[in-house]
């Protein structure tokens, strides 16, 4: 990862902004409390693998070892259209980003199954749908602009408008955690959103398009040429700028300008971030290049089977909590790794140490 990279310039005053400004490294006194926390407990050192990390992490979020357990998690899923959709890169019609925020307000999509299951609020949230989605209630209404313009033929948004996107993830962040929320969960929804998450990612980590294209809601191989063909065409387009909020305007979309400002808003507040799949890791791929160092605060819930996906995990680099062969998106994935997370601050509060058990912590020992 390019850690001399210099941020773009954001308007000032903004949400974006001063969430951006107020997030701060790990603490590495927690850290290394956590970890030796760990290798004082019940257990042979590392015996826990992944959850070890995870426990040191959300002692550096927290800045305390232990650190407390998320209580109430919040699920925000940001929805908008994308016109590249004209251009032939799906099956699907637009007209079901709509009718999916129905559904999500009606509580019938599988983020609010896993939701219910894991006992997180979901919140839904316009920030760009084509469609007037006015009449439903439970949706907060947030839209910038009705849908991108097609980023096969030109930029997807403006300057101002990626800003706007920005600053509604980093105000809903705030709302969630004003709210008594202590985990946040990145949700997204939008047909055509694995085109602009593709050259997102394309452009942030340098590799090819045809790299990182997948086949999305399952697309034949004509489409997926076709749709490879447009990452890489937007790709020449764009050129060797690829300052992010630049590529955000060129090249993506206004769910995932939102879920940047979501996820910087979450590290600001001190809040650990679970980010999703391919389209959340599009935007935690802006949001650590506007905010250098905001990766470290966020949890990558899974593994989506979207070859975008794992190119932006090892450029971040970031380990998948889970990796169960999914690629649905609106926040599932995420959503299923908050038990995981939760016994990983848990263990660290909870579990004796040998001391505190009166057992040998060396087999060896006489």
């Amino acid at each position: 990862m390019n850690t001399t990279e210099k941020p773009d310039a954001v308007s000032t005053g903004g949400a974006f902004t001063r969430a951006r400004d107020a997030v701060a490294p790990l603490d590495d006194r927690a850290v290394a409390a956590a970890r030796e926390r760990h290798d004082q407990l019940t257990k042979p050192p590392g015996s826990l693998g992944l959850l070890e990390d995870l426990g040191a992490q959300l002692a550096g979020i927290a800045g305390a070892c232990p650190p407390p357990v998320p209580a109430r998690p919040g699920v925000a899923v940001f929805a908008a259209d994308h016109g590249v959709v004209a251009s032939g890169v799906t099956s699907w019609p637009q007209e079901v980003t709509a009718q999916m925020l129905a559904n999500f307000v009606a509580g019938g999509a599988a983020i609010n199954v896993i939701a219910r299951q894991v006992g997180a609020d979901v919140r839904v949230v316009d920030v760009g749908v084509a469609g007037d989605v006015t009449a439903l209630a439970g949706v907060e209404h947030r839209k910038v602009r009705a849908g991108t313009a097609d980023l096969a033929h030109g930029p997807a948004m403006t300057m101002d408008e990626a800003q706007a996107a920005l600053d509604v993830g980093a105000e809903i962040a705030a709302a969630l955690v004003g709210d008594g929320h202590d985990l946040l969960v990145t949700g997204d929804m939008g047909i055509g959103n694995t085109t602009a998450s593709a050259a997102i990612i394309a452009l942030r980590t340098g590799r090819s398009a045809a790299s990182v294209t997948g086949r999305g809601t399952g697309i034949d191989d004509a489409t997926l040429a076709r749709k490879t063909e447009i990452v890489a065409t937007a790709m020449a387009r764009v050129g060797g700028d690829r300052e992010p909020l630049h590529v955000l305007a060129e090249v993506g979309g206004l769910e995932i300008g939102a879920l940047a400002g979501f996820i910087v808003g979450g590290a600001g507040a001190g809040c650990p971030v679970i980010v999703d799949g391919v389209i959340a890791l599009a935007g935690l791929l802006i949001a650590d290049g506007l905010a250098p160092g905001v990766a470290a605060r966020c949890i990558a819930g899974h593994r989506s089977t979207e070859p975008g996906a794992t190119a932006a995990l090892e450029f971040l680099p970031l380990t998948p909590v889970l990796d169960l062969g999914m690629r649905l998106g609106e926040g599932t994935g995420a959503c299923l790794a908050v038990p995981v997370v939760q016994a990983a601050a848990r263990v660290l509060s909870e579990m004796a140490t040998f001391d505190e058990a009166a057992v040998a912590d060396d087999p060896l020992k006489g």
